[in-house]
C-alpha cells in the first residue's frame, strides 16, 4: 500500500491550502482515511478522520476551519484549511485503516509540509 499526498507549502495566516492523498495497493477492506499533524518538538496528533460511509470527526483545534472529504472511487482523502493560524504550521501525514477481513492494519503518507507564516 502506498499512500501519495500532495499540497502542502507556505501560506500566510488566514489562508487556505488543501491537501491531497490518494492511496494505492491492496485496499480492499478500506475504511478509515485521515489526516495526523505534527508540529516540530511536539508528538504527532490527530486532525481529522472520515469513514467509507462519510463519517467525519475532527480535533478540536481544526473544528470550523477544517474540513475533510474522500472520493472512494479514487482512494483519495482530501482535507480543506481555511482560516490557518501559525499553529498549525506541522508535517501532515495521510493516515489510513484498511479491515480485509478480522485483522487490521494502518498505512501512513510520507508527509506534507504546511509552514503558515505571519
Amino acid at each position: 500500500v502506498q499512500l501519495q499526498a500532495s499540497g502542502g507549502g507556505l501560506v500566510q495566516s488566514g489562508g487556505s491550502l488543501r491537501l491531497s492523498c490518494v492511496a494505492s495497493g491492496m485496499l480492499a477492506g478500506l475504511n478509515l482515511m485521515g489526516w495526523y499533524r505534527q508540529a516540530p518538538g511536539k508528538q504527532r496528533e490527530f486532525v481529522a478522520g472520515v469513514t467509507i460511509s462519510g463519517y467525519s470527526n475532527y480535533s478540536d483545534s481544526v473544528k470550523d476551519r477544517f474540513s475533510i472529504s474522500r472520493d472512494n472511487a479514487r482512494n483519495a482523502v482530501y482535507l480543506q484549511m481555511n482560516s490557518l493560524k501559525l499553529e498549525d504550521t506541522a508535517v501532515y501525514y495521510c493516515h489510513i485503516k484498511v479491515t480485509p477481513g478480522t485483522r487490521e492494519f494502518e498505512y501512513w503518507g510520507q508527509g506534507t509540509l504546511v509552514t503558515v507564516s505571519s
